[in-house]
């Protein structure tokens, strides 16, 4: 159970850093620019090398708000979100990632709308993209994951607040883009959700976000603003990109984590999926069409 100190502020703004310095900067100066100002800011750092923590100390010079540094030891990128929310005293976590850029009115707009109805649990939004390389080279990932809240088959989210178990039964849960809510940095939380849910599971390296996002939906509201609140920045050096190695561990283990806590929730087709995935039951039938083609090509 989270046992955070006395309230002090509103929003707590979680920043777990490592090897930063190319862009933290941008990103810190989005947090001075945000409208709404009842917050803190958080910043986790996982043994940098590089310039991040000078560059934390001197925003701390030039801002009114509480900043509070941690040194954390690495663990996995879902290891230093978790300790971000242990150490965050808000109502609500908003996790701002150290190459993205905050709108100036993106924490304002969140808590207006979070503070709308008690039972509200995640607010999300839409987010631009920044590109440090040549665009085409996601254009394919855009084509996928570009567009998120439009990617559902039955749910009109053009803005405000809707139960999280409707997201949950819409068939296109699994379906591409598999994120459907979005990043992190583009997510604020009720920081008493980990209390009911628990944190990110740190066995997961790529999908840890969503997994946390359709966990939390069969207990809370989930809300969506209609505007873009953020930029997300897209490079070589980000994380994801670096775990792309690891998908085959959270192939396997997502499906299951997804059976055990969502499994009565979701949408007939999605639950098909599960089970085929689950019981390798797609792998079974792959392999009889490959020996199939073999028996075919001698013939």
């Amino acid at each position: 159970m989270v046992k955070p100190e006395v309230n002090t502020v509103l929003v707590s703004i979680c920043i777990p850093t490592y090897n930063g310095a190319e862009y933290l900067k941008e990103t810190l100066d989005s947090v001075k620019q945000q409208t709404f100002k009842d917050f803190e800011v958080i910043v986790s750092d996982d043994n940098s090398k590089d310039n991040t923590l000078n560059i934390v100390e001197q925003f701390k010079k030039c801002v009114d708000v509480p900043v509070k540094t941690y040194n954390h030891e690495p663990q996995g990128i879902g290891a230093n979100w978790n300790f971000c929310v242990q150490k965050a005293t808000g109502k609500y976590i908003k996790f701002l990632f150290q190459d993205d850029i905050l709108a100036p009115t993106c924490l304002e707009q969140m808590v207006i709308l979070a503070e709308t109805n008690e039972a509200v649990g995640l607010v999300y939004a839409k987010r631009d993209f920044l590109f440090d390389t040549d665009a085409s080279h996601y254009t394919s990932w855009l084509k996928k994951c570009g567009v998120l809240h439009e990617s559902w088959a039955s749910l009109d989210v053009e803005e405000g607040i809707m139960p999280g178990k409707a997201y949950l039964r819409d068939k296109n849960l699994l379906d591409m883009p598999n994120n459907k809510i979005g990043e992190p940095s583009l997510v604020l939380l009720r920081k008493d959700v980990f209390d009911k849910v628990g944190f990110f599971n740190t066995e997961l390296s790529q999908t840890l976000d969503f997994e946390y996002w359709y966990r939390l939906m069969p207990y809370y509201n989930v809300g969506f603003v209609n505007d873009y609140l953020l930029t997300f920045r897209l490079h070589q050096d980000q994380a994801t990109q670096k775990n792309n190695t690891k998908k085959t561990k959270d192939a396997v283990l997502l499906p299951r984590l997804l059976m055990k806590n969502l499994f009565w929730y979701l949408h007939a087709r999605q639950r098909i999926y599960l089970i085929k995935e689950v019981f390798y039951i797609s792998y079974f039938f792959k392999q009889i069409r490959k020996i199939k083609k073999k028996i075919l090509k001698i013939w």
